[in-house]
């Protein structure tokens, strides 16, 4: 039996198919459209966007693209014509550059393993673009031999670290620091700040440090030890607190209590070896074999060894005497102390009778000369007159943190403090 479909029906029928059908047209339509457009908007971008090009390649500030890099070290006897005669620079060119560079470079400091670099052209590879002189790790000259001769001073870009450093010492402060692979220029550094309060030719096995610090570095590579901030030094159980602050334009070291580590006089006037006499007042005398007093201290040191003044003050005696103490100094310091130094080889330049000295300045050197049985310094102290133990001189300090500087002084201290106890502990 057949199912009749009125006529009605039948219309709307059709009318939902072709719209449907007109619905799917209309999505493929807007799908291909979108395809397209996309498409397009993309090859846009792709035409739009730069080409990137690569970073070029920097030495001295010098894109080396162009230019064939020669390297060398000065070698012994090298001097700056030589260098650029190797290379075929005439001596008339040669002069000009020799005339030019005075005013930026002295030509004459020029330092043996020093590194050098010649920038030759690719072009034209016996043609010298540039001649570079490494001065130090982070200065440098460039000679830029262009037409018109220019000569001037650069420096490498320097990082600045902060850095802390702690240790236990078993020989000495100096292998202390190379066991732990920090630099041994801390432990000059270390040596200068305290060398008014600690011995370090006395220092024990046990003996402990800390320091904050900076240190420089140029491409990665550490070319130096900057400002240090704060240390803690222990000392035969002792610490000694040094913490930097400026006072009147000028950086020093104080205690936690911000008094001077810096004293008049310095603990000892040389680098020695050893005690090999102390102050007494019966010592069996090595050459004459009788007992007599010694009232100083024999600091054992090679011949040659520099000796300074442990303090300011005026040479008041310059001499010699073949049965007593050789050539010998005597240095007052002020209206209280007055300083000897015997058997030395030679005297210092310049130093004479009425002449002014500076602490730390060398003012002679070790010997054995006068009644001696070998290389050392006898050294001595005078107290109003009265020869007294140098090892046991207490001297004053010089100016502490000035009332109106405290507050400041103890926010630093403070600060310091802290970052010395966040360090590993000993």
């Amino acid at each position: 039996m057949k199912i009749r479909i009125p006529q009605k029906y039948r219309r709307l029928t059709k009318i939902l198919i072709w719209s449907v059908t007109f619905i799917i047209l209309l999505q493929v339509a807007y799908f291909i459209f979108s395809y397209f457009e996309t498409k397009r908007i993309e090859k846009e971008l792709a035409e739009q966007v730069e080409v990137v090009k690569p970073e070029p390649v920097m030495l001295f500030n010098i894109a080396i693209d162009s230019f064939t890099v020669v390297p060398g070290q000065i070698r012994s006897g090298q001097n700056l014509s030589d260098l650029l005669a190797t290379q075929g620079i005439s001596m008339t060119r040669i002069d000009e550059i020799s005339k030019k560079t005075t005013s930026v470079f002295d030509v004459r400091k020029m330092k043996v393993k020093n590194p050098y670099y010649f920038f030759m052209s690719k072009k034209e590879p016996s043609k010298v673009e540039y001649f570079i002189y490494e001065i130090n790790p982070v200065d440098y000259v460039v000679y830029q031999m262009g037409d018109s001769l220019r000569i001037y001073k650069e420096k490498k870009p320097m990082i600045t670290q902060i850095k802390t450093a702690s240790g236990v010492i078993n020989s000495s402060l100096w292998n202390a620091m190379t066991e732990q692979a920090i630099s041994p220029v801390l432990a000059m550094d270390l040596y200068e700040i305290y060398q008014w309060t600690i011995d370090f030719f006395g220092i024990q096995k046990g003996d402990k440090f800390r320091v904050v610090y900076e240190e420089n570095f140029v491409y990665g590579k550490s070319v130096g030890i900057g400002r240090i901030f704060a240390a803690q030094f222990v000392h035969s159980k002792e610490d000694f607190y040094a913490f930097r602050f400026t006072q009147n334009n000028e950086d020093s070291y104080f205690d936690q209590k911000g008094k001077s580590l810096k004293t008049a006089f310095l603990k000892a006037p040389l680098v020695y070896n050893r005690i090999s006499s102390s102050f007494s007042n019966s010592r069996f005398h090595p050459v004459l074999k009788i007992r007599r007093p010694h009232h100083g201290v024999d600091y054992a040191a090679p011949t040659g060894t520099p000796v300074v003044s442990i303090g300011d003050g005026t040479v008041i005696a310059k001499a010699f005497q073949a049965r007593g103490g050789g050539n010998y100094l005597k240095i007052k310091h002020n209206s209280a102390y007055t300083t000897s130094y015997m058997h030395l080889s030679k005297f210092g330049a310049g130093i004479a009778n009425g002449v002014r000295v500076k602490q730390g300045q060398v003012i002679g050197y070790v010997g054995s000369t006068g009644l001696s049985s070998g290389p050392h310094l006898d050294y001595r102290v005078f107290l109003n007159g009265t020869p007294i133990d140098p090892l046991k001189m207490k001297a004053p300090p010089t100016d502490p943190i000035a009332q109106k500087n405290m507050n400041d002084f103890n926010l630093q201290r403070d600060s310091m403090m802290v970052k010395l106890q966040e360090i590993e502990r000993f």
